[in-house]
């Protein structure tokens, strides 16, 4: 079988000027990134202001599973078909991230004939923003340790630094660290870690600000440190945020590539969906809705955590009213939500997909709870039966809703023409968007009321530390901020075993985390992890390089 990487090398690519026409976009406003990628001019972004906005859909999944969904792969297959019906469509996803890549995840560029190009490029250092947003989140770490070494005028307890370390790679040696070590001119030993940098303040205050002004303000006030009375140190005490700005000006202007259809796809930033918002950047949509009648975006991992945390922050805070959503669901993960384990996924079992649609019911009935249509796209496997989609589509009606076939893998965007008119009706009806919680509610019950209504837990459990800590964020002014759930991807619950659609389980909050420059609270449920592992077999070890020069093993 061809794999991605060789469809991709396959691939004749327009050049950037071509794309950027199909948007009225000026070749002035690029800035080329060699032959096949570039970034858009923000002083060019900037003159959009005022433009009408364009329709809005996000693609989102029922929960993952090692079967696989394909999520990526429809929305690059949607906007290549929205494109095909004679709509002028873009394409708006997520930079992908070294850690997954090397680990198990593989890429984030879609797959098969709907797949954004250059793939390789694209996987792996594309323009530099990842390796920006880390360098700048560590600057701010070592001007922290600075501080304390030369005084520590400001009254930091050594015990209370809350920023972490960063790094782009899934390495568990690194969660729980001490620094310092050494003797007196290598500073105050004390007990730190690392996170990987799609879970970076940093990467969030990108992603959601809409300028270099909006974002060195963001930056100026995410919280480092506490003193020993509890008050709190920002960055702007520290006096990073300048020199932070200066590091990520550059990744601050969204990139532009295509499709293998030469559909313009916008892909820019990358906060992963289990312990962060999970979302491409704010910026990267709004200049796509400017230029574009039709924008396809989508949510990391399942609706319970990408599509909710897409609606209650990125859209809260943006302004954005999405006009339909899109849940893409397989035959396959839907049999191992049914209970078939993966090497059986191959035998027909219609009663294991019925079983497994108790999922994507959830699915639909919390994405339209916020107000927004929803069709099912049907990924199409070749082991896929004509009775197994047929529950499925029966599964949807009982929803009210329409599940549509779509064999995009295969076919590119001619596989998704079905889905494309589907979505383009959708979007007729003005959006009837609304967040799930008002930003009055306190932070404790905004988390119950995410637990409750898109978890269907029976309780939320938190000790009186989690408690008062919340209490005090109210106290000092954070009342109003919305959450982000870090839990597992794949459960509506905190176990990863707890597969389908369970209710009444109990939802454990380990921690909480402010994230008050990005605008949100994190609450950590369960045993999820800030720094992921890789598996006892990680893809790097089949990655490299042929005899030609070329890279092989890439998904």
């Amino acid at each position: 079988m061809t794999t991605d990487i060789e469809i991709a090398r396959a691939a004749t690519l327009r050049t950037m000027p071509e794309i950027a026409a199909k948007l009225d976009l000026p070749e002035v406003a690029l800035i080329p990134y060699g032959r096949d990628k570039a970034k858009i001019d923000a002083a060019f972004i900037s003159a959009l202001e005022g433009r009408e906005n364009g329709k809005l859909i996000l693609v989102t999944a029922i929960s993952p599973t090692p079967a696989g969904e394909g999520k990526t792969t429809t929305t690059v297959g949607l906007g290549d078909g929205l494109q095909r019906i004679g709509k002028r469509a873009a394409i708006c996803i997520r930079e992908a991230s070294l850690g997954p890549n090397f680990g198990m995840k593989g890429g984030a560029a879609g797959g098969g004939r709907a797949q954004i190009v250059p793939m390789e490029s694209m996987n792996l250092h594309f323009t530099g923003d990842f390796h920006a947003i880390g360098a700048a989140h560590n600057l701010l770490a070592a001007m922290i340790d600075n501080h304390l070494y030369w005084g520590n005028d400001l009254g930091i307890d050594e015990r209370r630094v809350v920023w972490r370390r960063v790094v782009d790679m899934n390495d568990r040696a690194l969660r729980d660290i001490v620094v310092s070590l050494g003797g007196v001119s290598n500073g105050f030993p004390r007990q730190t870690g690392f996170d990987i940098t799609v879970a970076s303040e940093v990467m969030a205050c990108l992603c959601l600000s809409r300028d270099l002004e909006e974002l060195e303000e963001r930056l100026g006030r995410m919280v480092v440190a506490y003193r020993r009375d509890r008050s709190p140190i920002t960055c702007a005490d520290i006096g990073a945020q300048g020199a932070m700005v200066v590091l990520l000006k550059d990744a601050l202007q969204p990139n532009l590539v295509q499709s293998l259809e030469a559909t313009p796809a916008f892909v820019h930033g990358g906060p992963f969906a289990n312990i962060a918002h999970g979302c491409n950047s704010v910026i990267a949509t709004q200049t796509a809705l400017k230029l574009a009648d039709y924008v396809v975006t989508e949510a990391g991992f399942g609706a319970d955590l990408g599509a909710e945390k897409f609606f209650d922050i990125k859209c809260r805070k943006a302004g954005l009213k999405p006009d339909a959503a899109v849940i893409v669901a397989t035959v396959r993960a839907l049999k191992m939500n049914g209970g078939v384990a993966k090497a059986d996924l191959a035998e027909e079992n219609v009663a294991a997909v019925d079983a497994g649609c108790a999922n994507l019911a959830r699915h639909i009935a919390n994405t339209r709870r916020f107000g927004v249509p929803v069709v099912v796209a049907i990924n199409h496997f070749t082991t896929d039966t004509e009775d197994e989609i047929d529950a499925i589509r029966a599964a949807a009606e009982a929803q009210g809703v329409e599940a549509v076939l779509c064999t995009h893998w295969a076919d590119g965007g001619a596989g998704a023409e079905a889905l494309a008119r589907k979505v383009a009706e959708l979007t007729e009806a003005p959006s009837e968007f609304a967040p799930l919680y008002p930003d009055e509610m306190g932070l404790f019950e905004k988390i119950e009321t995410i637990a409750r209504t898109i978890y269907h837990a029976g309780e939320v459990i938190a000790d009186r530390k989690v408690l008062d800590q919340l209490r005090e964020w109210e106290t000092a002014g954070y009342r109003d901020l919305p959450v982000c759930m870090a839990k597992t991807q794949y459960s509506f619950s905190s176990d990863p075993t707890l597969i389908g659609a369970p209710t009444g389980h109990a939802l454990p909050i380990r921690e909480v985390r402010l994230a008050a420059g990005a605008g949100f609270v994190v609450a950590i449920c369960g045993e999820i992890m800030t720094m992921p592992g890789l598996p006892r077999h990680p893809a790097a070890e089949k990655i490299g390089l042929d005899n030609e020069g070329r890279i092989e093993g890439l998904f």
